[in-house]
């Protein structure tokens, strides 16, 4: 057993650092004795007055139940912590966004501890960041099997049943996806430059991923996938572009993204369209819809010309990756 010598918090023989404040974490044999405040001198001249005894841990009722409200995620967290425990943001960052309404993801700062269910997920390095997970009994993620780094020996793994996998192979979509149970530890990356996403989703959430983006998600989160007729047709002459889509219905659930140079995020008001270059999308609500549009070009020489871009509908937040990225299924 491990302990914080900042808030006194207990954790794991394996955890190194608090999840609530980033305290490197101590074996709870190391840890100072706490410190006793001596009691006022009694003044005898005074009547004492005698209280009720209070049950041991129970809260003043004159104390507020206080909460910090994560900028990125809504997540509600204690007063004292300084990142948020679901999505690893800084708490005492602003919410900051553009004039044109882009707010950037925010960055994670190296061996954030995030927490779902029974386990956690440490997020490390910043070129080319990793998630390593500690799986507690009964957790399980699944991901690409392309996206493993390193798994404990005793850590078990098995395959996810796909629906259409002949489809998804043809299409060059991941038609082979992994789990990994709990107990054990495993670490994941995307092997590219760029920053690690993390967004809970609470029951009831649909989120739109572009292929080949995720990185992994708890097992609770079901997985299928949409196709956007006509954006292959328009590039390079092929079927569609493909989407991982994830849903949940009455748990909450852990998704990790992976998106090339910096992420950014607008939440599109109902009806209101943005135009974007389709190499730059990266998730989206279920309810944006997506089009794709050709833009012509009628200067001068270069009349025939046209600019193909994504038309972007709210209502729903929409996310975008600062490297255009164009993979052989787009």
């Amino acid at each position: 057993m491990r302990i914080c010598p900042t808030c006194d918090r207990r954790f794991g023989e394996h955890d190194t650092f608090c999840g609530i404040d980033g305290t490197m974490l101590v074996l709870e044999s190391q840890a100072p004795a706490p410190t006793v405040p001596a009691p006022p001198p009694v003044q005898h001249n005074t009547p004492v007055k005698k209280e009720a005894p209070r049950v041991a841990n129970a809260p003043a009722a004159a104390d507020p139940l206080e909460r910090i409200t994560c900028e990125w995620c809504q997540a509600q967290n204690e007063k004292s912590a300084l990142a948020c425990w679901a999505c690893g943001a800084p708490l005492d960052i602003r919410n900051l966004v553009s004039e044109s309404g882009w707010r950037e993801a925010p960055r994670i700062k190296d061996m954030t501890e995030i927490h779902f269910g029974a386990s956690t997920c440490q997020v490390e390095g910043e070129i080319v960041p990793v998630a390593e997970l500690n799986l507690g009994q009964g957790d399980a993620v699944y991901f690409e099997h392309h996206v493993l780094l390193w798994k404990d020996e005793m850590t078990p793994m098995s395959v996810m049943p796909l629906q259409g996998g002949v489809k998804r192979a043809l299409a060059g979509m991941p038609f082979i996806i992994s789990l990994a149970h709990g107990p054990g530890r495993i670490a994941f990356s995307r092997d590219a430059t760029g920053e690690l996403v993390v967004l809970p989703l609470h029951p009831g959430m649909e989120l739109d991923v572009r292929e080949h983006a995720f990185l992994l998600a708890s097992h609770h989160i079901a997985y299928s996938y949409v196709r956007i007729k006509g954006l292959r047709n328009i590039l390079f002459g092929g079927q569609g572009m493909f989407m991982d889509r994830f849903v949940t219905t009455n748990q909450p659930g852990l998704l990790l993204l992976h998106g090339y140079g910096d992420v950014f995020e607008r939440v599109l008001r109902p009806g209101e369209s943005i135009m974007m270059e389709p190499g730059a999308f990266l998730y989206k609500d279920s309810s944006v819809t997506m089009n794709i549009e050709t833009q012509q070009l009628t200067t001068g020489f270069f009349g025939g010309t046209g600019m193909n871009l994504a038309r972007m509908t709210g209502p729903g937040r929409v996310g975008i990756q600062s490297m255009y990225v164009h993979h052989h299924t787009d």
